[in-house]
């Protein structure tokens, strides 16, 4: 239970907070501490208090289980907190080591004293929420480090490690010994010098030109913030704390946060932040379901995939080998992990000692024979199932029993691939996204067989190497590429439509995309979406036709790679530039299908593009092969480049009103150039806008 211990040493108490893991300030923690102030201040044999956390983190700040509970606002709120300490009639010491984070930086500023550990880490990250700091955060920094410290400290939200602050207001001590007695021998100072109570409401926040210096800052936030009000909020609120009285400063946070917790943007910085947290837990897969131990893990190809992959082992200190089927592929791979890691040594992201010990993790193979005693194999070979079916048979007569075979294949059936083997319980899918030692996403596919030890495995495994892991269940595609192919045919079909290839991709991105759905074809290689199309119009032989997608494919037009697709590319520059070849083909395939061209809205492309992920997404829920909605927002928040401030496509189209977005697909049901059915609301997205109710609320 979260709470806070008391403890007498002589004639210093000492309130030692208790809410693993990171003593998120929930209620009963917060009543722990105002009760052990209160202990302390009707002792008058104690002099002094020192309040202190553990190794690990001072405090996170707000106790993340409380969100959207009583508790959440329950007293004492952390401001009542903070005037406990500051009313305090003893001195009132925070040490500090491990995280101290938004409130619980807060707490400290509160305390009138402050040690640390010279790494423990400070931070106000509330802007990450689309928030700003909401107990004093915006009026104490700046009176101890100065405005322009603070506000750059506020906006980015970054951390800091406190040995950067030795020598400021913000630290009376830094403690290189045990943080304990450093707290003590403070606390014991302040009492036989007598020392004065030091409350930061009481000192001055100064800047030699307060109003060249906002105004410089507004400008500058402004620019950067674009889509995000939180940043501008707080330049707000710390120039009230150098031009106004304290308590006016607080006044104008308070007003802020009021402002800004109500904001869409921070419902879906918030809603991601959960989302984040919900896709390691599986439904039928209890958290203490014991897992496989991974220490040593093979890859199969040498390629763009199989290097990337490799690289993220590497970096997590666990040793791999690389087998290829041709020196010339093993000599390219082995070439470009190591440039990588140079480059990272190069950018200063890591010493030269520690990616020489990464690369001697690395032993590479021409045959599979290595492989007989790994714990994992990853498989990143050609996406053609009679490939995988080659390299998995093999892989069944190599690997030790026990032994977890992936396949990192982005859209053929894993059923399938595991059926190869003679244990496909052992079998799973690790579908890594491009470039694999960077992005984020992990796509784990559950085969029908799948065992529960072999996913609870894979997700803790993707912890390791720091990716966002979200089970999926076997279909063409997955969760992203299922609903990106959907995507994509929109854009497809609307530039056949009467859109231009440059007016599809400028509405996308003005929308908040990365890139626009062309720019990513031709990022990503046309050949590669063409091949995906194909098998596809042989299994759907009614399928709608990317005819100008297929027509430039033929023509060898893959994009970036042949420095043409949808776009012209000069050597060695990656500027998408017009190319009115193009223009030709999508006027003679027009004239071909017999279509006039018609003028088509941004907003009909917008809507027609991120509403086909919705009604895909909400087929994937109504299916099962995704386990709710949050989950389709990860993958596309760190797997598609959707922007995060409308929270994902599910939350967007929550944002929107369900029986808006079912109602606005209507016009597009009745074009006859779109995929026949495809528009006809997914039975779920038709139900929760009937009901009032939100896709999770029906998926549970």
């Amino acid at each position: 239970m979260s709470t806070a211990h008391y403890d007498v040493n002589g004639d210093i108490a000492v309130i030692r907070l208790d809410n693993p893991p990171v003593n998120g300030l929930g209620l009963a923690l917060r009543q722990g501490i105002v009760n052990g102030l209160k202990k302390a201040e009707d002792d008058n044999a104690i002099k002094a208090v020192v309040i202190i956390g553990s190794d690990r983190a001072f405090s996170g700040g707000a106790d993340i289980s409380e969100f959207g509970t009583s508790k959440m606002l329950a007293e004492p709120i952390l401001t009542t907190v903070i005037h406990y300490l500051e009313t305090s009639s003893k001195p009132v010491i925070a040490a500090i080591s491990g995280a101290c984070m938004g409130g619980g930086l807060e707490l400290a500023l509160g305390c009138h004293y402050r040690v640390a550990k010279p790494d423990a880490q400070i931070s106000l990250p509330e802007v990450k929420l689309g928030l700003l700091p909401g107990a004093g955060g915006t009026q104490r920094l700046p009176r101890l480090i100065g405005a322009e410290h603070a506000l750059n400290m506020i906006v980015s939200g970054a951390a800091m490690p406190a040995k950067q602050f030795q020598g400021s207001p913000l630290f009376d001590e830094i403690v290189e010994g045990d943080l304990m007695e450093g707290a003590t021998a403070l606390a014991r100072k302040i009492i036989d010098d007598n020392l004065p109570l030091k409350r930061v409401r009481d000192l001055k926040a100064k800047h030699a030109n307060p109003e060249g210096f906002f105004m410089f800052a507004r400008n500058t936030v402004g620019a950067v913030a674009k889509n995000y009000p939180a940043p501008l909020k707080c330049v707000d609120a710390v120039a009230a704390a150098v031009t106004k009285p304290f308590d006016a400063g607080m006044q104008v946070e308070r007003d802020a946060f009021s402002h800004l917790v109500q904001t869409p943007e921070s419902r879906a910085l918030r809603h991601a932040f959960f989302a984040e947290r919900l896709t390691s837990k599986v439904a039928d897969v209890p958290s203490d379901t014991p897992t496989r131990e991974i220490n040593k893990v093979g890859v199969i190809g040498a390629g763009t995939m199989g290097t990337g992959i490799s690289i993220n082992f590497l970096m997590a200190g666990i040793p791999v080998t690389i087998v290829e089927m041709k020196q010339e592929g093993l000599d390219r791979g082995i070439a470009h992990i190591q440039k990588v890691f140079e480059g990272r040594v190069k950018k200063g992201k890591m010493k030269e000692d520690k990616a020489r010990a990464c690369l001697d993790l690395l032993t590479t193979s021409l045959d599979y024979e290595p492989l007989a005693d790994v714990d994992l194999v990853i498989e990143a070979v050609f996406e053609e199932m009679s490939v995988k079916q080659s390299v998995f048979e093999t892989l069944d007569k190599t690997c030790k029993p026990g032994a977890i075979l992936a396949s990192n294949t982005s859209t053929l059936d894993l059923n399938q691939i595991a059926s190869f083997t003679r244990r496909p319980e052992d079998v799973i899918g690790l579908h890594f996204f491009s470039p694999a030692n960077i992005m984020k996403l992990l796509e784990v596919v559950r085969g029908d067989k799948t065992a529960k030890d072999v996913l609870a495995t894979a997700m803790k495994l993707a912890k390791t190497i720091k990716k966002t892991a979200v089970v999926s269940g076997v279909c063409d595609g997955f969760i992203g590429n299922r609903m990106i192919n959907q995507y994509q045919r929109e854009a497809l079909l609307m530039l056949q439509e009467g859109a231009s290839v440059q007016q599809i991709d400028k509405a996308i991105e003005k929308f908040g995309f990365a890139m626009g759905p062309l720019r990513m074809a031709d990022l990503a290689g046309g050949d590669i979406g063409w091949a995906i199309r194909k098998r596809q119009y042989a299994e759907k032989p009614g399928m709608k036709k990317m005819v100008v997608a297929d027509r430039l494919c033929e023509m060898g037009r893959y994009g970036q790679k042949t420095g043409s697709g949808f776009y012209r590319y000069e050597p060695g520059n990656r500027n998408a530039l017009h190319d009115p070849e193009v223009d030709r083909v999508v006027d003679e395939v027009r004239a071909e299908l017999g279509i006039t061209p018609r003028k088509i809205s941004n907003q009909e492309i917008v809507q027609r593009c991120v509403y086909a992920l919705v009604n895909e997404g909400a087929r994937l829920l109504e299916e099962g092969i995704a386990q709710r909605a949050s989950d389709i927002d990860m993958v596309y928040l760190t797997g598609y480049g959707f922007p995060v401030f409308p929270g994902g496509p599910m939350h967007y189209a929550e944002e929107v009103g369900l029986a808006n977005v079912v109602r606005d697909m209507e016009p597009f049901a009745d074009n006859p150039h779109t995929e026949p059915g495809f528009w006809e609301p997914a039975p779920l997205l038709a139900r929760c806008a009937a009901e009032g109710k939100r896709f999770d609320d029906k998926a549970k």
